[in-house]
């Protein structure tokens, strides 16, 4: 009995003399906080906001203690001030929250290359639609497919997800063949039979001179002209470049001429989201840029994850760099990554997945954030360059 005694002393002195998180040099509004010895590490931020001014936003998990099946929700009352965790979905992973026709949707995977998937929810988040059949929102049944919290596109009466499979290759990166699901805007989002899916486009390795390792995490975007297009995240070093497939009014047809369709984009070689602001008419974007001299031969631009710039573009194929949103000088342990945004009046919102100090040693890395958080833009279309306006 004394050695028990003993034991659970020890514990006791144990747990109150832990060190203890410190969030308070964390940037922006702490949605969702997973510390490194968990093993569980915050992935795919998504934001909408419901017809009545509420945000909503999501995340998953992945991790050597994650099942990379899990989807967190959460809602905000107060303009992203304070959030409530709504719920958990299990059977959801690397997706997108948009609001369509008053009802919130999410729509992603099943899994880490998993089923295509859309759910529904009427409640703002709290419960969701399962998807058990073609009829419910199993859009895509046979694996391997691949995505990210990217735009969903209202445009010429459909609307338009881009996504990607794994059956292009062997490894990262070379497997992706990218393609765009679209249906009409009037239909029943659950019913896979309303979809159509365009061809798939695989990777060339002769591409950039050899030095192409593969398309992911694409934008459904209509350019100026009124034609949909996905630009997309491109593997390359030293990064600064993303790639633009068209496609054809019907959606069943995805086109890339290696030549021209290669543009011109800042921090190119990570995940970003595109929109149209018609105010300004001009096209927006969070990216991670990469500033000299974090590039080197050991680092690629893939890697630098630690400062996030607003930019815009009149075009798609010619960006500004406008002000400098999150930075840090460590491109080791702190990353503002796979940030997903919104416009909000003069504002953009924005959610983020954040690698950075908590206290009790960090993130275990810049890519296997401890936090989501959210940030408001204050007044986005007058910033000047390498301001910093971001709360």
């Amino acid at each position: 009995m004394k050695t028990v005694r003993w034991f659970w002393l020890v514990m006791l002195v144990l747990a109150c003399c832990a060190p203890r998180p410190d969030h308070t040099l964390v940037p922006g509004v702490i949605i969702d906080y997973s510390p490194a010895r968990s093993g569980r590490y915050i992935g795919s931020p998504g934001i909408a906001v419901l017809p009545n001014g509420t945000y909503v936003a999501s995340h998953d998990f992945f991790g050597p203690k994650s099942n990379k099946n899990r989807t967190r929700i959460f809602r905000s009352t107060d303009r992203g001030e304070s959030w409530d965790m709504l719920t958990d979905i299990v059977g959801q992973w690397w997706s997108t929250l948009f609001v369509h026709k008053g009802d919130l949707y999410i729509m992603g995977v099943s899994e880490a290359e998993g089923n295509a998937v859309i759910r529904r929810s009427s409640d703002g988040g709290a419960t969701w639609t399962e998807p058990v059949d073609a009829n419910s929102g199993l859009l895509l049944a046979d694996g391997g497919y691949h995505c990210a919290p990217v735009p969903v596109l209202i445009h010429n009466g459909r609307i338009w997800r881009a996504m990607e499979d794994i059956r292009g290759g062997d490894g990262w990166g070379e497997h992706f063949r990218t393609f765009m699901m679209s249906a009409p805007v009037d239909a029943d989002l659950l019913n896979a039979s309303n979809w159509t899916v365009s061809n798939r486009i695989a990777r060339d390795s002769t591409w950039l001179d050899g030095r192409f390792n593969g398309w992911l995490e694409g934008n459904a975007v209509a350019t100026p002209e009124g034609e949909v297009v996905n630009i997309l995240r491109v593997d390359y070093d030293p990064g600064g470049i993303a790639a633009m497939i068209h496609i054809n009014k019907d959606g069943n047809r995805a086109t890339f001429d290696p030549k021209q369709d290669f543009i011109d984009f800042p921090g190119g070689a990570k995940k970003f989201t595109i929109r149209y602001d018609s105010l300004s008419q001009r096209y927006w974007s969070l990216v991670n840029i990469v500033r000299p001299p974090s590039l080197s031969d050991t680092v690629r631009a893939a890697s630098i994850r630690n400062t996030q710039v607003l930019i815009n573009s009149p075009d798609l194929r010619h960006w500004d760099v406008k002000s400098t949103i999150l930075s840090h000088p460590d491109i080791q342990r702190h990353g503002f990554q796979y940030v997903d945004w919104l416009f909000d009046g003069d504002d953009i919102i924005a959610v983020s997945r954040t690698a950075y100090d908590d206290g009790v040693g960090g993130a275990h890395n810049f890519h296997d954030a401890n936090y989501m958080t959210f940030h408001r833009i204050q007044d986005f279309r007058k910033q000047l360059p390498h301001a910093s306006p971001v709360k």
